[in-house]
């Protein structure tokens, strides 16, 4: 009996041993380190076509609008045009019931008649007047008065004529002709329809000039428009032909600001040319105004330039820890020693940003694991077209560049990630 209650507790005793060490085991294996390296993600300096850009939106627009109003109210009577029709210049378009205008040139004519007639009055009593007092037989306060009617009646006579000339313009105004040689593109009134001129000329038509040259009036955000310029190339599209990429100039940039929403731009005009009549008046263009083009240069991707390694050190903290000249401020050249920028003392164009990047080669392994550890170059960067960044000096044909890693970065390393641009954010947006 007692040999059997020794072997239980034996049991229970290698039982708890047991379920001691599955329970380390766990521990230590959900605990340990992750000693895995680190796997990269990279690619390869390459040379080719950079073009960067700046992008905005406008609409399609005619060179030449011209919009026919009526001068007078009263109710179409006939419409000669519509929706698409050619016109030329001096062409009957419309035509508004003449009947009324027509009225009151046969009532001006009249008074007129009855004004001439007066005159002819006055004039015969002045004649006989001046014939009278001649002879002593009339007073002269008479005759002075017969000569002030024939005045009067003069002047009436001009006045009846202004009346009658008012009328007969008002109704040849009730013909309206196309002042310019064109198409319709819009058309605000029916036949029957009034249109009131009181205060203002009612638009009945909208001429386009000639619809092979367009031009879009491109909005323009201020922090853009400094790259922009008159004669820069233009590339855009259209919904309806989204395969398709038209081409414009620049011709004009209005010194006209307008604020939306807080965002000021400004109306930058575009000529287009639309020979095969395939763009229409409103289309929604979506515009890339080429700011700078460059052939056979090596390229390497932006993500490059943001990534850091986890353990790489705070650029720029520090009395020892200094950032890079130009990198990740809003200044792309830095400042000068004496505290003025350098970008006062250099045109746009030749500011070159320098960065960091990271390059892996086979002269970089970790020791003790075959996984190799990115090394940092400084770049000196030119234009940049928004996925891709153009490498002055820094870097060659064929070296590997690193843009990502699967090391998970804590919040510190995520911080220190530089921003896309190589210019260090703001300035000219890119495609």
């Amino acid at each position: 009996m007692t040999r059997r209650n020794g072997s239980g507790w034996f049991k229970w005793l290698l039982l708890l041993v047991l379920l001691a060490g599955a329970a380390y085991g766990g521990w230590w294996y959900w605990t340990k380190p992750n000693e895995k390296p680190p796997e990269y993600r990279t690619a390869i300096v390459t040379r080719g076509e950079l073009t960067q850009a700046v992008t905005a939106s406008g609409q399609l627009n005619p060179v030449l609008n011209v919009q026919v109003g009526s001068q007078i109210s009263g109710n179409i009577q006939n419409l000669y045009v519509d929706f698409n029709s050619s016109v030329t210049q001096g062409q009957v378009v419309a035509e508004l019931d003449p009947a009324t205008y027509r009225a009151n040139v046969n009532q001006a004519d009249g008074e007129l008649a009855n004004a001439k007639a007066a005159l002819e009055l006055a004039q015969i009593e002045a004649k006989r007047a001046r014939e009278l007092a001649g002879e002593k037989l009339l007073p002269l306060s008479d005759l002075d008065q017969a000569v002030a009617e024939l005045h009067k009646a003069e002047a009436q006579v001009k006045i009846r004529e202004s009346l009658l000339e008012r009328a007969r313009v008002d109704l040849s105004r009730c013909t309206i002709y196309a002042p310019t040689n064109g198409i319709v593109i819009s058309r605000n009134v029916d036949v029957g329809q009034t249109v009131a001129a009181s205060f203002s000329a009612p638009i009945l038509f909208v001429i386009a000039n000639d619809l092979r040259r367009m031009q879009i009036d491109a909005m323009v955000s201020e922090a853009d428009i400094g790259g922009v310029e008159v004669d820069q190339p233009v590339t855009f599209t259209v919904d309806a032909f989204p395969g398709r990429n038209f081409q414009g100039k620049v011709i004009q940039i209005r010194n006209s600001p307008a604020t939306n929403q807080n965002v000021v731009t400004y109306d930058t005009v575009v000529s287009v040319e639309n020979r095969d009549m395939k763009l229409k008046p409103g289309m929604t263009a979506n515009v890339s105004i080429i700011s700078a083009e460059r052939e056979d240069v090596l390229k390497i991707p932006i993500a490059a330039l943001r990534f850091r390694p986890a353990d790489a050190p705070i650029e720029g903290r520090g009395a020892t820890a200094r950032r890079p000249r130009g990198e990740g401020t809003g200044n792309p050249v830095g400042r000068s020693m004496s505290g003025g920028s350098d970008a006062t003392r250099r045109p746009r164009a030749e500011r070159t940003p320098t960065r960091t990047v990271y390059v892996l080669s086979s002269t970089n392994a970790i020791e003790g694991a075959m996984a190799p550890k990115p090394e940092p170059k400084q770049v000196r960067l030119g234009i940049s077209d928004g996925i891709f960044t153009e490498v002055l000096e820094g870097l060659n044909e064929g070296e590997i560049v690193v843009t990502g890693s699967s090391a998970t970065m804590d919040a510190s390393a995520v911080g220190r990630q530089q921003p896309a641009s190589p210019f260090g954010g703001g300035g000219i947006r890119r495609f």
